[in-house]
């Protein structure tokens, strides 16, 4: 089975859109993360859900769990509106890699390799012109989860 045959449409999000609207997507979509494109859907990044998260918690309670606590509910309810004026590219860490790529001609063997060599939920699948391998200039055909990937690869076993 091919890449090609394992992407699925999936949705996408700018760099220059609200990270409030990403959290919605990845929310409403119950998403692991969302791919993040810039231009004409060129794979620019991964964000991941508990990137958002993380983004939310006030640092002094990630330092100090035991904080958490003494947040009450109406505080808690309101945690998104620090995700309101944000930018994608903003939530996004500074030395964030590259989202993986997979060529639209490989195995679900070499999806599995490259999904786990990135660590990452998700993996673009991006049908390059003839002889490059290269992201840019080429179509996003879509994304393969981890959980889409494991459902085929379980399926043949």
């Amino acid at each position: 089975m091919r890449a090609r045959d394992l992407a699925e449409p999936f949705p996408t999000v700018g760099l220059d859109d609200q990270a409030l609207d990403a959290a919605r997507l990845l929310a409403e979509h119950r998403l692991p993360g969302v791919l993040v494109v810039d231009g004409p859907a060129t794979p620019r990044a991964v964000l991941p859900a508990s990137q958002l998260v993380r983004l939310l918690v006030p640092g002094y309670v990630i330092e100090d769990p035991s904080l958490a606590a003494v947040i009450d509910e109406a505080h808690a309810d309101r945690l998104c509106e620090e995700l309101i004026g944000v930018r994608v590219r903003e939530c996004l860490p500074k030395d964030a890699p590259p989202p993986p790529v997979a060529d639209a001609e490989d195995t679900a063997v070499e999806v599995a390799a490259l999904m786990a060599r990135a660590r990452s939920p998700l993996v673009a699948v991006v049908e390059r012109p003839p002889g490059s391998r290269a992201a840019a200039g080429g179509r996003l055909l879509g994304v393969i989860t981890a959980s889409n990937l494991l459902h085929r690869l379980l399926g043949d076993a």
